[in-house]
């Protein structure tokens, strides 16, 4: 069978037992801020797990990709060194919510490898948790596997963990034995490549909190995966998952590039890592994440690295990993129809990847070698701490990359050192961009210190009002400061990019200053100065207003980036997405994924189509307090940075925009104003920046724009009244000029057959020039022939010129003489007899010309 009748099968069987088919989840959860990237097919259920959300449906089955490549589940080492790790991975899976449990669950499992797929009986072995009596009963009583085939393991094996948080409960695990040995037991969980893992049933049943205490979930549930490229290999006879149709057609490609064959192991491990890698790289890409510095962009980072260094070692020097999407586009794009839509976006991302990487991974190796030679001569097996910082701080090779390098030639590194030498550049991070409260001299873990009158959360009224009446359920006296919690107030709290409010605390005619704001247990500390503060109480009336200028400015920029957002995946495509923001009273900053500069006619559109929104005076709808789940199927598009609960706040503006955000908002877009990009920029590889301003902002922009031009259009005429001078002197020296080279031509004169001859070579810039130098030589010469030659640009200009009495009396003409000079140049021309010009391109005659000149005139004598 192929791979995708493999996949069909599947979801078909499933289907036949009443399960909804689903769509598989992005890779990039960015609906889950406790992930970098989705690892296993339950996350996007993981709100029903944990009995805070539904679906209509009880049983669900679906393809899931997934990445695993840090934290519990990291495979990246294993990756290419064997056959069966990957970084990227199909997972096929069917779930039960609250519906059926074990018994179904284990005999499904069993029919479909043994009746639909036909898998020898004799080649499977199950393990069940240790203390799971009921699921070793049902494996003898629902299958009729070998009852020795069924083996007991502990947490490490078969108690499943979605991470340190989180659903959890035992499992049940399908292996197969592919090798020789088939009753052996202790090749079962042992790693071996004889006997591999190709089914993990879960049956969820308790929440693991944050103290590692288990507590029972409302209603049991089952989660099933299934190892899709492993079984794959099982079901078409490969002893390696990459020997499959899933990677063969990548391979083949790296053949092609590479002109490497693959059979021998030394080509094949840097050809699979490459195959594994660029699954890893198109799946996370396409669905909105970028390689950077941090989170999930570095594991892409070091992921795209770890790939080009492989490449190395299959002559692969030059940027190849994006031309490989083509074919996996190809091989994919019917089931994850996300990755044919994105494929180009995805090659510029990457190769703008491969060619900055390529710009320091020459010399990091070279580094990397001269580490070892040192290390060699000292004998010493172990690369130090500081030289991988080095390596990685320097040239970027990330330090799995680093340990790679070193594992081939039998070295290890002090990864200890290198960590504490990351530490400590992250603490510098820090010290350098202090706590927001610095500058107030505050730091705040909690709420020790304060005499509260109430510990439940501050409500905030700041949607709705700007000023309300509260009161005061707990204060905080320091020497420099006063620290008040309020039971309600209109003071947002940084949040989502948007700044604090500042504004005031009034009680009777006293006015108490807010500098800043910040939140501990859900409950608003507003940062006053200590001046006069001892007479505030806890319990007392208080009327919170915040500066309502400030706040109606941030308003403005906060709302139209959402028009901003949806204007850039207009214009750009539907692949940008908010990387980060920055909301303040001055000015918006907006981070977007994006892979190349924004041109000029781009940026111009963004404007437009923003500024036309706002002028149709559109209504906010502010959906608040929407369950997730409602709020997902409005369509509305979740924001970088947010985290989402249960219930959610969704701004939408008419048909246009529609995005999850907890911020505050304009009532309708005219009260925006006008939007300008003030600049657009690159802040990391394939992250772009605008810059922009709204409202008063843009009326400051104007107003600074203008006083430039006024201060331009006089440095314009100050630059003008230099210009005539400059040229004022500049005709003086040419004239000068001009009279020095004249008065030297005619201080040398020869005489022909008793006709005195003027010649001479000059520097003119055009033939009007050189004419003017004749008329001015006819003028200071009493009788005689005037011939004079200049080299204008690659060319030759000639004047001649003849006094009256030589022309009355000797019947001499200036258009006779020019037009046999201009011959000895590879020329011609002519004129009357006073004055003439010949032009000539053979510059290199110039002086034969100046020779001949008494000869032609004699001539003509």
């Amino acid at each position: 069978m192929t791979s995708r009748q493999i996949r069909q099968q599947f979801l078909d069987f499933f289907k036949n037992k009443e399960h909804r088919i689903v769509q598989s989840s992005p890779v990039v959860p960015f609906d889950d801020p406790t992930l970098l990237f989705t690892n296993a097919g339950m996350n996007q259920f993981k709100d029903v797990f944990l009995g805070n959300g539904s679906r209509e449906y009880k049983r669900a089955a679906d393809t899931q990709k997934c990445i695993r490549v840090s934290g519990k589940h990291n495979d990246l080492e294993e990756v290419g060194h064997d056959t069966y790790h990957h970084t990227l991975f199909e997972m096929l899976g069917n779930w039960s919510f609250g519906d059926y449990y074990k018994k179904e669950a284990i005999g499904w499992a069993w029919e479909l490898l043994t009746d639909i797929w036909k898998l020898p009986k004799e080649r499977l072995w199950a393990t069940v948790y240790k203390d799971d009596e009921e699921a070793l009963a049902l494996w003898k009583s629902e299958t009729d596997i070998n009852p020795t085939h069924i083996l007991k393991f502990g947490e490490k094996d078969n108690f499943w963990e979605m991470g340190e948080t989180g659903p959890c409960g035992p499992c049940s695990e399908i292996h197969i034995n592919v090798g020789d040995d088939l009753e052996n037991p202790d090749l079962v969980n042992a790693g071996s490549p004889e006997c591999i893992e190709i089914w993990n049933l879960v049956f969820i049943q308790y929440n693991k909190d944050e103290n590692g205490k288990l507590n029972e979930l409302p209603a049991k549930h089952v989660d099933t995966g299934m190892g899709f490229e492993r079984v794959c290999a099982v079901l078409q006879n490969k002893k390696s998952n990459y020997d499959t149709d899933v990677f063969t057609p990548i391979i083949d490609e790296i053949v092609n590039l590479s002109k490497v064959k693959y059979d021998k192991e030394e080509d094949r491990i840097p050809m699979r890592v490459v195959a594994d890698h660029i699954r890893a790289l198109t799946f996370a890409i396409a669905d909105g994440a970028v390689p950077g510095n941090d989170g999930r962009g570095y594991v892409l980072r070091r992921i795209l690295r770890r790939a080009a260094r492989y490449g190395r070692k299959i002559n692969l020097k030059d940027p190849f990993l994006y031309k490989l999407v083509d074919v996996l586009a190809k091989a994919m794009g019917d089931v994850f129809p996300e990755v044919l839509e994105k494929k180009e976006y995805v090659k510029k991302i990457i190769k703008a990847e491969e060619d900055s990487f390529n710009v320091t991974l020459d010399r990091g190796i070279e580094l990397f070698n001269e580490i070892i030679n040192k290390l060699n001569a000292q004998k010493i097996k172990v690369i130090p701490g500081k030289d991988v910082f080095k390596l990685y701080d320097t040239f970027g090779f990330p330090v799995d990359l680093t340990n790679v390098m070193a594992r081939e030639i039998n070295f290890g590194i002090d990864e200890d050192g290198f960590n504490n030498l990351m530490n400590e550049q992250k603490l510098r991070g820090r010290e350098a961009s202090k706590d927001k409260f610095a500058s107030v001299n505050v730091t705040l873990n909690d709420l020790s210190g304060f005499e509260l009158l109430d510990s439940k959360p501050t409500v905030f009224t700041g949607y709705d009002e700007l000023k309300s009446k509260a009161k005061i359920i707990g204060i905080k006296h320091n020497s420099e400061n006063t620290l008040v919690i309020l039971d309600k107030t209109p003071f947002y709290v940084e949040s989502g990019g948007q700044v604090d409010d500042l504004g005031q605390l009034v009680i009777a005619d006293k006015v108490f200053n807010v500098i800043d704001v910040t939140k501990i247990d859900n409950q608003v500390i507003h940062v006053l100065n200590s001046n006069n503060t001892d007479l505030l109480k806890t319990g007392m009336e208080v009327i919170a207003e915040l500066d309502e200028v400030r706040r109606w400015d941030i308003m403005r920029n906060h709302s139209v980036t959402h028009f901003l957002h949806k204007a850039l995946r207009t214009v750009l495509g539907s692949h940008v997405q908010q990387a980060g923001s920055y909301v303040g009273p001055d000015r918006l900053r907006f981070d977007f994924t994006h892979f190349a500069k924004l041109s000029v006619d781009e940026i111009q559109t963004i404007e437009s189509i923003v500024n036309e929104q706002l002028r149709k005076n559109i209504p906010l709808s502010h959906h608040r307090n929407t369950p997730f789940e409602e709020a997902k199927k409005m369509g509305a598009l979740m924001f970088f940075g947010d985290k989402y609960g249960d219930k959610v706040n969704v701004v939408q503006f008419g048909g246009f925009t529609m995005e999850f955000c907890g911020g505050t908002h304009v009532h309708n877009s005219s009260e925006i104003g006008l939007f300008k990009i003030l600049n657009e920029s690159s802040i990391a590889s394939g992250i772009r920046r605008i810059e922009a301003v709204t409202g008063v902002g843009v009326e400051k922009y104007i107003h600074y724009q203008q006083e430039q031009l006024k201060k331009s259009e006089q440095k314009i005429d100050e630059l003008l009244d230099v210009k005539k001078k400059l040229e004022k002197e500049i005709t003086e020296l040419r004239i000068k000029e001009k009279l020095e080279q004249l008065d030297h031509i005619l201080s040398l004169s020869s005489e022909e057959k008793e006709v005195e001859i003027f010649k001479g070579k000059v520097h003119a810039d055009s033939m009007d020039e050189l004419k003017s130098f004749g008329d001015e030589i006819r003028n200071r010469i009493k009788s005689g022939v005037g011939v004079l030659i200049a080299q204008i640009e690659d060319k030759v200009g000639i004047v001649a010129v003849v006094s009256d009495d030589l022309i009355k009396n000797k019947k001499l003409s200036a258009g006779k003489i020019v037009g046999e000079l201009a011959k000895l140049v590879g020329g011609g021309g002519g004129g009357r007899p006073h004055l003439a010009t010949a032009g000539g391109k053979d510059v290199q005659h110039i002086s034969l010309a100046l020779s001949k000149v008494e000869k032609i005139v004699g001539s003509f004598l």
